[in-house]
């Protein structure tokens, strides 16, 4: 009889703390490969737009190599711009080049008068992801997880004004901060409500610019986290807060946030973070998603998914976006070591 899980059940049994036959290799973050777009023949600036191509391109990567659920959307504007900034998909490159923000909503916080949209679903490329996820739910979501992720409130907002003001409204103005934090958590939620009910079974919160290589771990625990309090109280489960850069400093604070996981990426050390966080805690991270699974070998490959779970992690989980110009072998690595180092006894 063959009781082998599911991809789907092995990670939603994973979030839930059940008995598993191996630890999952998913992520909450873009994993599209190059190869996929050969496999399609389209070129990377054609799938941010189209909600077919963006669902084909989500789910290429677990058919071609096996990686554990479907994540959309693939670039950090779609808040943005559902919320009035421009965004320049770079349509005419061949090769891989993420959008970008190409004209802010204000350049000065002080100058902000942000214009939520009545509705935020017919926002932007809203309805695109949503229809993604859709796509994805009846073409794969029986087997494989369907993963989606916004912004984190301090991020989008680095998004929507000069990042530079903001770091210094964040000293000067901090009352005046935390309004758009509040009404940025309210986006965000709602966003987050939006692609659940569409089909994702879980959301990551990237706030990878709050991290303490940007701002102090003080400015994190009085300003960030309390926003981030708010936005996890109030969407649903499976839940996962994301952190880039050095985050040894503020893993207990990131653990207080209120997210049922906290992902890190190649800086954090994570048997420090599960020695301070204890075996209950949920990490994800660290593997090195550009150095090591684009850069390095399938022995280093391996070596860092071994490492990754000596060190405590509760899945195979790459750190950040996997860039898609990640060789065959390496992902075939990357699957490889999760059979060999992700059973459980």
């Amino acid at each position: 009889m063959n009781t082998e899980l599911s991809s789907r059940e092995r990670v939603l049994k994973c979030f839930r703390g059940e008995k598993i036959d191996r630890l999952p290799v998913f992520s909450g973050y873009g994993n599209v490969t190059v190869h996929g777009l050969e496999k399609y023949g389209w070129r990377f600036a054609e799938i941010h737009v189209d909600a077919k191509k963006m669902a084909n391109m989500a789910a290429s990567t677990h058919q071609l190599f096996g990686f554990e659920c479907a994540v959309v959307p693939f670039d950090m504007g779609v808040e943005a711009e559902a919320l009035g900034a421009g965004v320049n998909f770079y349509a005419h490159h061949t090769d891989v080049v993420y959008p970008t923000i190409a004209s802010k909503v204000a350049e000065k916080v002080m100058d902000l008068d942000l214009k939520i949209p009545s509705d935020l679903a017919k926002a932007g490329r809203i309805p695109l992801v949503v229809e993604a996820i859709r796509l994805l739910k009846e073409e794969i979501g029986d087997r494989v997880a369907i993963g989606s992720w916004t912004l984190g409130p301090y991020t989008l907002a680095g998004q929507l004004v000069d990042i530079g003001d903001l770091a210094k409204m964040t000293f000067k103005k901090k009352d005046m901060v935390d309004k758009v934090l509040d009404a940025l958590g309210e986006v965000i939620v709602e966003i987050s409500r939006i692609y659940r009910e569409a089909g994702a079974d879980y959301m990551t919160i990237r706030e990878m610019g709050a991290g303490p290589d940007i701002l102090s771990p003080r400015i994190f625990k009085t300003l960030i986290r309390p926003h981030l309090e708010k936005v996890f109280a109030a969407i649903e489960s499976p839940k996962i807060l994301h952190i880039c850069g050095d985050t040894n400093t503020i893993v207990e604070e990131m653990a207080l946030c209120g997210a049922d996981a906290i992902s890190v990426d190649q800086k954090n050390d994570v048997a420090e973070s599960r020695n301070k966080l204890g075996p209950d805690a949920f990490i994800l991270g660290n593997i090195d998603p550009y150095m090591v699974i684009v850069k390095g070998k399938p022995d280093d490959v391996d070596n860092a998914v071994k490492e990754a779970v000596a060190n405590g992690v509760n899945a195979i989980w790459p750190g950040c976006d996997i860039f898609p110009t990640a060789p065959k072998e390496n992902m075939k690595a990357l699957m490889a070591a999760a059979q060999k180092y992700g059973k459980l006894s």
